[in-house]
């Protein structure tokens, strides 16, 4: 066990350690507060109602506790149990072309961590939501859904895969940046095509009929400066009674997009409200903000990868006994 594999387990251990801690001082200041209702909101929201986000809260935490664990542990087998080295040899033993058997490598470890997922995405459907009053999924939406993620991820992610792998093979000690250019360019195509070429293969969205809400929207997108190309309405009833507004897109595609499981339960200030929350973000300039610091870390992220896996503690560390670009970037 070298320095760089110890390094590894304690930074796991720390982030899991954090997470659960955390978590578990949510749930106690939860349940602490679960038989009275907040002053703020005494008038409008029932004790009922009240306990029932708390033990929605709560639940939903622990879930997201358990996931977290069982993630580790698959990170611990991947890496130092081997099973990362034990997928690239079985590429290895089949392709023959580096560049394809990495992409397989890569797209094979991705298939497995998301079937690994599978069961906490059905408990948290047909379990945890179900038992609050929230799923309104079915098996087969659930299914489907699955299917149309993994179909879109395929045709737009394999293609980046294999430019990146390219570029760190061919494109000299430099690789770093220009993966990284292209990995932003194709973080800005997602975020133009997204409201109108893969939004609509999972829900229908329709226009928002002319009205008062209509009206009361356009009149505080004008107070926020927000130019929107449209105002939508999504058919999340289809897999959940949870309601709620965003915007997305950039440019020209920016929309705004309210559940219709929001329109048919709150009235028109309290839909207003919701929506302002959500343009508070563009007011101050988050969405910005926190997609130049992701970009930002992502550079650095690249240009440490490259230093690292020249290196062979680097994957020895990590239980890997065949380096290669595809190994490093998994």
């Amino acid at each position: 066990m070298n320095t760089f594999t110890l390094v590894f387990l304690a930074a796991l251990a720390l982030s899991l350690g954090t997470r659960l801690w955390l978590a578990r001082r949510h749930i106690r200041h939860v349940l602490a507060h679960r038989e009275r209702v907040p002053d703020a909101f005494a008038e409008a929201i029932s004790l009922e109602s009240h306990r029932k986000a708390a033990d929605y809260t709560a639940a939903r935490t622990r879930l997201m506790s358990a996931h977290a664990a069982f993630d580790a542990l698959v990170l611990l087998a991947l890496t130092l149990g081997g099973g990362l080295q034990a997928i690239w040899n079985l590429w290895a033993g089949i392709l023959d072309a580096d560049l394809a058997t990495g992409i397989a490598f890569i797209v094979s470890v991705t298939a497995l961590m998301s079937a690994l997922d599978i069961p906490f995405g059905l408990w948290r459907a047909f379990v945890l939501e179900a038992r609050f009053g929230f799923n309104k999924m079915t098996l087969g939406t659930f299914f489907s859904d699955m299917a149309k993620q993994a179909a879109v991820g395929a045709a737009l992610g394999i293609p980046l895969l294999g430019l990146v792998l390219w570029l760190m093979g061919r494109a000299g000690e430099l690789w770093w940046l220009y993966a990284w250019l292209a990995w932003v360019g194709f973080n800005l195509f997602l975020l133009a095509v997204y409201p109108s070429w893969i939004a609509p293969l999972f829900n229908k969205f329709t226009p928002l009929e002319e009205g008062e809400l209509k009206q009361r929207i356009e009149r505080l997108l004008a107070r926020c400066g927000f130019a929107s190309r449209g105002l939508f309405v999504m058919d999340g009833s289809r897999r959940s009674s949870h309601g709620n507004a965003y915007f997305t897109g950039f440019g020209r595609t920016k929309r705004i997009v309210f559940f219709d499981t929001l329109i048919t339960r709150l009235e028109g200030p309290e839909i207003e409200a919701v929506l302002a929350h959500e343009l508070g973000h563009f007011k101050l300039r988050h969405v910005v903000k926190r997609t130049t610091l992701t970009f930002l870390l992502s550079l650095g992220f690249l240009w440490l990868l490259g230093q690292a896996m020249q290196q062979q503690w680097f994957y020895g560390g990590l239980g890997v006994t065949t380096p290669s670009t595809a190994m490093a970037l998994q």
